[in-house]
């Protein structure tokens, strides 16, 4: 018996395929969502099924009206909701606000900002007791750009983190009467491809040195924090921006 599905978007690498790993382990049937590397997919879903969890992967992509109805509905034909995390994100090449263009800012925004958004809802339709749901919890990652705005390097991506934070604190208080808990994380400096999809493989290395703790965080620590909020231990928190950075 399951503790119910719990839907990780983007969760093939880095924090999200962390956060699948732990949530397996702690009783979740994880669906493990996907857009393009089916392989790292499969390896993550193995990993939770040969340590004894649950779990099945869906490709789709979680910033698209079409593909979140893939996720949901295939989630609906697994079991009951349990909980949502919020993790699939972009970044891109560092860049200046006046050299970004619209398809850059259309693209950063519709993935780490609209998709969550929707995603949320579909979340919010299944668990609210409102809507006769039994309640769960959302996660969303952040990030602490968001507090830093990543000036000369991401400021779309460090706006679009902002907005999730504020989204996170409007949507906690818009359900927290409906059985709902809704956080987020705030991942500092972490050692994930991220920063070789934005075009700086060498970013860890080069940035570590401004984290009080001297050292990069691992994908583990940021999941840990995030399985912390969807457990009954949070049970009383809900609209918290945990920051897990360093310090910084």
């Amino acid at each position: 018996m399951t503790r119910g599905v719990l839907v990780i978007t983007g969760a093939s690498r880095g924090i999200g395929a962390a956060t699948a790993r732990l949530a397996g382990a702690a009783g979740y049937d994880v669906l493990v969502n996907f857009v393009s590397n089916a392989d790292a997919a499969t390896s993550v879903v193995a990993a939770i099924e040969a340590a004894g969890g649950s779990a099945f992967s869906v490709q789709a992509d979680a910033s698209s009206k079409a593909g979140i109805a893939a996720i949901f509905a295939a989630a609906d034909a697994r079991g009951t909701l349990a909980g949502l995390v919020n993790n699939a994100g972009v970044v891109d090449a560092r860049s200046r606000v006046d050299e970004m263009d619209e398809a850059r800012l259309t693209r950063m925004m519709g993935t780490n900002i609209v998709g969550p958004m929707l995603c949320a809802g579909e979340a919010v339709r299944r668990l609210s007791t409102l809507h006769g749901g039994a309640g769960g919890a959302i996660v969303n990652v952040s990030s602490v750009a968001a507090r830093l705005g990543s000036p000369a390097e991401y400021v779309d991506y460090a706006a679009s983190k902002a907005a999730i934070d504020t989204f996170t604190l409007g949507l906690a208080r818009e359900v927290a009467t409906e059985g709902i808990r809704v956080n987020a994380v705030r991942p500092g400096i972490i050692d994930t491809e991220i920063h070789a999809s934005g075009g700086q493989p060498d970013r860890v290395q080069r940035v570590r040195g401004m984290v009080p703790m001297l050292r990069e965080g691992k994908a583990d620590e940021v999941a840990r924090a995030i399985l912390w909020l969807l457990s009954d231990e949070a049970s009383y928190t809900t609209g918290a921006l945990l920051d897990v950075g360093g310090g910084r």
